[in-house]
Protein backbone atom coordinates (compact mmCIF):
# COMPACT_ATOMS: atom_id res chain seq x y z
CA UNK A 1 0.00 0.00 0.00
CA UNK A 2 1.39 3.23 -0.88
CA UNK A 3 1.45 5.79 1.55
CA UNK A 4 3.12 9.41 1.61
CA UNK A 5 3.41 11.40 4.56
CA UNK A 6 4.50 15.18 4.71
CA UNK A 7 6.08 17.37 6.87
CA UNK A 8 8.60 20.36 7.12
CA UNK A 9 5.25 23.11 6.98
CA UNK A 10 5.16 25.79 9.58
CA UNK A 11 5.17 29.70 9.94
CA UNK A 12 7.36 32.11 8.11
CA UNK A 13 8.18 35.75 7.17
CA UNK A 14 7.60 36.82 3.97
CA UNK A 15 10.97 36.84 1.99
CA UNK A 16 11.79 33.43 3.96
CA UNK A 17 12.58 29.73 2.99
CA UNK A 18 10.94 26.29 4.25
CA UNK A 19 11.53 22.99 2.61
CA UNK A 20 8.61 20.52 2.44
CA UNK A 21 9.50 16.40 2.85
CA UNK A 22 7.25 13.79 1.60
CA UNK A 23 8.67 10.23 2.80
CA UNK A 24 7.25 7.44 1.00
CA UNK A 25 6.28 4.07 1.39
CA UNK A 26 5.08 0.96 -0.32
CA UNK A 27 6.35 2.31 -3.70
CA UNK A 28 9.69 4.02 -5.21
CA UNK A 29 9.54 7.54 -5.74
CA UNK A 30 12.10 6.75 -8.85
CA UNK A 31 9.95 5.22 -10.58
CA UNK A 32 7.13 7.34 -10.86
CA UNK A 33 5.99 11.15 -11.82
CA UNK A 34 5.29 12.59 -8.36
CA UNK A 35 3.99 16.29 -7.38
CA UNK A 36 3.18 18.93 -5.03
CA UNK A 37 0.12 20.54 -5.21
CA UNK A 38 -1.66 23.01 -2.52
CA UNK A 39 -4.83 24.81 -1.76
CA UNK A 40 -5.79 27.92 -0.24
CA UNK A 41 -8.93 28.89 2.41
CA UNK A 42 -11.53 29.11 -0.40
CA UNK A 43 -9.93 28.20 -3.44
CA UNK A 44 -9.06 25.67 -5.70
CA UNK A 45 -5.96 23.36 -5.58
CA UNK A 46 -3.07 24.39 -7.78
CA UNK A 47 -0.14 22.06 -8.98
CA UNK A 48 2.77 23.80 -7.81
CA UNK A 49 5.46 21.50 -9.21
CA UNK A 50 6.15 18.04 -10.39
CA UNK A 51 8.92 15.22 -11.73
CA UNK A 52 8.02 12.52 -13.87
CA UNK A 53 9.81 8.91 -13.53
CA UNK A 54 12.75 10.57 -15.97
CA UNK A 55 13.22 13.39 -13.65
CA UNK A 56 11.72 15.82 -15.74
CA UNK A 57 10.89 18.69 -13.27
CA UNK A 58 7.71 21.23 -14.23
CA UNK A 59 6.55 24.30 -12.34
CA UNK A 60 3.54 26.44 -12.03
CA UNK A 61 4.61 30.04 -13.64
CA UNK A 62 3.69 31.44 -10.10
CA UNK A 63 6.88 29.24 -8.22
CA UNK A 64 9.07 29.49 -11.24
CA UNK A 65 12.17 30.58 -9.73
CA UNK A 66 11.54 30.28 -6.49
CA UNK A 67 10.66 26.98 -5.61
CA UNK A 68 12.61 23.53 -6.51
CA UNK A 69 11.42 20.10 -6.67
CA UNK A 70 13.79 16.85 -5.94
CA UNK A 71 13.90 13.69 -4.55
CA UNK A 72 15.99 11.55 -3.18
CA UNK A 73 16.06 8.18 -3.57
CA UNK A 74 18.22 6.61 -1.34
CA UNK A 75 15.76 8.56 1.16
CA UNK A 76 12.45 7.14 -0.57
CA UNK A 77 11.36 11.29 -0.34
CA UNK A 78 10.03 13.75 -2.51
CA UNK A 79 11.17 17.53 -1.39
CA UNK A 80 10.04 20.72 -2.19
CA UNK A 81 12.43 23.69 -1.88
CA UNK A 82 10.80 26.79 -1.42
CA UNK A 83 12.22 30.42 -1.07
CA UNK A 84 11.41 33.66 -1.38
CA UNK A 85 8.03 33.20 0.39
CA UNK A 86 5.41 35.82 -0.22
CA UNK A 87 1.92 35.64 1.93
CA UNK A 88 0.03 33.90 -1.07
CA UNK A 89 1.85 30.51 -1.02
CA UNK A 90 -0.08 30.58 2.11
CA UNK A 91 -1.94 27.29 1.84
CA UNK A 92 -2.23 23.52 2.65
CA UNK A 93 1.03 22.00 0.75
CA UNK A 94 0.12 17.95 -0.77
CA UNK A 95 2.26 15.92 -1.98
CA UNK A 96 1.51 13.36 -4.67
CA UNK A 97 2.25 10.17 -6.36
CA UNK A 98 1.22 8.63 -9.73
CA UNK A 99 1.39 5.20 -10.68
CA UNK A 100 -0.47 3.69 -13.21
CA UNK A 101 -4.13 4.86 -13.37
CA UNK A 102 -3.69 5.85 -9.79
CA UNK A 103 -2.98 8.78 -7.74
CA UNK A 104 -1.81 8.74 -4.26
CA UNK A 105 -1.79 11.93 -1.79
CA UNK A 106 -0.41 12.70 1.25
CA UNK A 107 -2.29 13.87 4.21
CA UNK A 108 -0.74 17.54 3.86
CA UNK A 109 1.19 20.29 5.76
CA UNK A 110 0.37 23.88 6.22
CA UNK A 111 2.35 26.55 4.78
CA UNK A 112 1.66 30.13 6.49
CA UNK A 113 3.76 32.96 5.06
CA UNK A 114 2.94 36.16 6.87
CA UNK A 115 3.62 39.79 5.71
Amino acid sequence: QVQLVESGGGLVQAGGSLRLSCAASGTIVRVNDMGWSRQAPGKEPDVVAGISAGGVTNYADSVKGRFTISRDNAKNTLYLQMNSLKPEDTAVYYCNLRRGLSKYWGQGTQVTVSS
